[in-house]
């Protein structure tokens, strides 16, 4: 079977200019490189494409379907603490889960749901991934 070998999420923005802002200045996130209409970030394995799309119903409408990433990282607390400093809105707060996770996620302008997790010691060997 052939292998998956990275990902890129392609978010369509009602304002380009403020989402990619956001995810520069609050996220972490630097940008590659643009082009008209598009924003190219990525933050460690994570690819973004801001795409945008001014009429395009935003996800903050779209309740429980606007989640889009599950983003698996090393120091869940230091990146929690510094999107509360960067005043990013919380959804959850940083939390140890029953499925030995410790996850918290965000919000991000468009309303579009990220949630962070890093698997807890206990977990190293067994556990969803």
């Amino acid at each position: 079977m052939s292998e998956i070998l990275a990902s890129t999420f392609v978010l369509a923005v009602n304002d380009l200019a403020a989402s990619k802002r956001f995810y520069l200045e609050k996220l972490g996130f630097a940008e590659d490189f643009s082009v008209d209409g598009w924003a190219f970030l990525s933050r460690g394995a994570c690819k973004l494409r801001l795409g945008h799309c001014p009429d395009a119903m935003p996800m903050s409408k779209a309740q429980d379907h606007s989640w889009f990433a599950y983003l698996h990282v090393r120091d869940a607390s230091g990146l929690y603490e510094e999107t509360v400093k960067n005043g990013v809105e919380i959804w959850h707060r940083l939390a140890d889960k029953p499925w030995g996770i410790r996850e918290f996620s965000v919000v991000t302008p468009d309303g579009h749901r990220i949630v962070f997790g890093e698997r807890l010691p206990v977990y190293t060997s067994r556990g969803p991934e």
